[in-house]
């Protein structure tokens, strides 16, 4: 499947171009904002060939994919325009109309907020790493101008951060991108900056209106932008909504100014500050008594952080505390190790796996994790098989735990990863050292207790299991018929699964395996899914279109939900009945989990009775 098609399937499959709000991606996910998450075909996407799994988490579809996502989201976009129904004024209509929700979207509007500006953090925290590394080494002079020009580069993502905050806001919240930029640009402009500096040094006051403005300096800072951004998303459309539309142009901008420069001055912005100063207060508050179990708890669970979106959350806090104190231990050294202890768990599973696709997948998953990017690994093997899982969080703990008790703190905004090492070179060398002491843990910990703990033996690969053959039964009797010949598509290109087709002689249908029955309606009757208890899934689908009989020559004798045992009767079908009434009574025996086996191949010739050995699954 190449990308296009995948593009084009997952667009379907959440309900067409007309249900898509919003587009994204990060490092490894296809991220949609839905306007009906119901229309949303989670299973069906996560079959697809590319697909390492689908969550819903903060109002937000997310489709894991990997490294080549960015790929991806290239076909998507394009096909997603091409191919909208609504004209982008309909669609910012429809946006808008839709009603913010409360507490269960906080996740998804920080994700959505700090996604586009990590990479930005990202290079710039790198840059600040590499140029403490070099004049570490004598590799350059920290008075060359090459190194201060250098150095206020890398200070400049974070010193202008209220304005890359405030367009990413904005375009999560739907508000001009340009008019937020305002807002966030205000709060750092020079002549504020000084006006600052003088009230503090003069000890006066900065009055606007007539009312006092609390000299802040705003550089750097998370909280009262996104604030201020927030109110606005509500000031806005507000204003819209009251002006005629030929003066929305000039006369919305002028009004939200207005409004948004008092207020932001004179009470969001400060609250944003104190709420910044009592996160890191808080922070420091936990560090003081507890400062340990910070990191043992994040390389513990983050994980499951990553999994719910909760960890775009606590970078929000650390990159506050980054800012307010210059340092932060809540998410650094925990999720460091976290990663590195993800990647030794699936190179454990390559190590020990016979299988060549997951042992494949096994390290290319690990070391991409090592480098940072572990949904991959999370998804791909560590949650599917559960035990690397738990090696993985076992051995981030253990790596938390040593880095919690030597008092490990990041100075940097950097990816954590072993890229991101000299970010925890901070005013004592020691502090590195030990941040490597504790990767190390993380790593070996994980990787040695996977290979003791090995894969669940039914969650094994192929190649790790003993093979064995399984018998299916035949379930009626009737002649023999190769699926390709069947008049219906879907069962002749083998869309359901593998199998054969009997064209019956009785119409009794008997359970050709023990297991339960899963699929059943008790109105139409025509088909029946059986899981079986030897791994087999079954249907057995009773002539074609026969759904369209509603139960007319069927009766059952089970309901959805019943155990069964080879030989019991499930249903009696009255073929002749279904002829004369125009349908083909040709049923189909299908083994709808194929791909977990390596071939599905009939056995028998012509002729079947009922029970006779019918398929080989091996």
């Amino acid at each position: 499947m190449n990308w296009d098609t995948l593009a084009k399937n997952i667009i379907d499959a959440v309900g067409g171009p007309s249900n898509i709000k919003n587009a994204t991606h990060c490092a490894t996910r296809l991220r949609l904002t839905l306007y009906d998450d119901s229309k949303a075909q989670q299973e069906k996407i996560g079959n697809f060939e590319k697909v390492l799994g689908v969550v819903n988490q903060g109002g937000q579809l997310q489709i894991i994919i990997g490294n080549d996502v960015p790929v991806l989201y290239d076909s998507f976009i394009n096909i997603y325009q091409n191919g909208s129904s609504s004209n982008q004024e309909e669609q910012d209509e429809k946006s808008k109309s839709t009603p913010k929700k409360g507490l269960s979207d906080v996740l998804d509007i920080i994700s959505g907020i700090f996604i586009p500006v990590i990479p930005a953090m990202a290079g710039a925290g790198l840059l600040k790493a590499f140029l403490i590394v070099i004049s570490m080494l004598g590799l350059i002079s920290k008075t060359s101008q090459t190194f201060l020009i250098l150095n206020f580069v890398s200070d400049t993502a974070f010193y202008f951060l209220p304005i890359l905050l405030a367009h990413s806001a904005s375009v999560k919240l739907n508000t001009n991108p340009y008019l937020s930029m305002v807002i966030g640009a205000m709060l750092i402009n020079p002549v504020f900056i000084q006006m600052v500096q003088q009230a503090v040094k003069t000890h006066s006051l900065i009055k606007l209106f007539g009312l006092p403005v609390t000299p802040t300096n705003y550089s750097s800072s998370v909280v009262p932008v996104l604030l201020a951004i927030w109110v606005m998303s509500y000031i806005e459309p507000t204003v819209n909504k009251l002006l005629p539309k030929v003066l929305r142009l000039m006369f919305t901008p002028l009004i939200v100014l207005v409004i948004m420069t008092p207020l932001t001055f004179i009470v969001i912005a400060p609250i944003g500050a104190w709420l910044g100063d009592g996160l890191a207060n808080i922070i420091a508050w936990i560090n003081n008594y507890a400062g340990w179990s910070i990191p043992l708890i994040i390389g513990a669970l983050s994980p499951l952080l990553v999994m719910t979106g909760m960890h775009y959350a606590l970078i929000s806090v650390a990159i506050n505390n980054l800012a307010k104190v210059g340092w932060e231990n809540l998410v650094g050294p925990g999720m460091l190790v976290s990663n590195i202890a993800q990647g030794g768990a699936v190179l454990a599973v390559a190590t020990r796996t016979k299988d060549k696709k997951l042992k494949a997948l096994g390290i290319s998953t690990g070391l991409s994790a090592i480098l940072g990017i572990t949904e991959p690994a999370l998804y791909g093997i560590n949650l599917r098989y559960r035990r690397p899982l738990i090696s993985a969080m076992i051995g981030g703990g253990l790596g938390g735990l040593f880095l919690g008790i030597m008092g490990i703190r990041r100075f940097q905004q950097v990816p954590p990863s072993l890229l991101a090492l000299p970010s925890f070179i901070g005013n004592s060398i020691s502090n590195l050292w030990f941040a490597i002491i504790g990767v190390v843990i993380a790593f070996v910990a994980s990787y040695v207790i996977q290979l003791f703990l090995g894969l669940p033996k039914e969650l094994r690969p192929e190649a790790d299991k003993v093979k064995q053959q399984i018998i299916i039964d035949a379930p009626l009797a009737g002649e023999i018929e190769k699926l390709s010949d069947v008049n219906d598509v879907v069962f002749s290109q083998e869309m359901l699964g593998k199998g054969i087709a009997i064209f019956p002689k009785d119409g009794k249908v008997y359970s050709p395996i023990k297991g339960e029955v899963r699929v059943f309606n008790s109105d139409t009757k025509h088909a029946i899914g059986i899981s079986g208890d030897n791994g087999v899934d079954l249907l057995i689908h009773c002539g074609l279109d026969t759904v369209k009989l509603n139960g007319e020559g069927f009766t059952g004798h089970i309901k959805q939900g019943d155990k069964v045992k080879r030989g019991d009767l499930l249903l009696e079908m009255d073929y002749k009945l279904i002829s004369s009434q125009g349908y083909d009574p040709i049923t189909m025996v299908l083994v709808t989990n194929h791909d977990k086996f390596n071939t599905v191949q009939c056995i028998a010739h012509e002729d079947v009775r009922a029970l006779d050995k019918l398929l080989k699954v091996e």
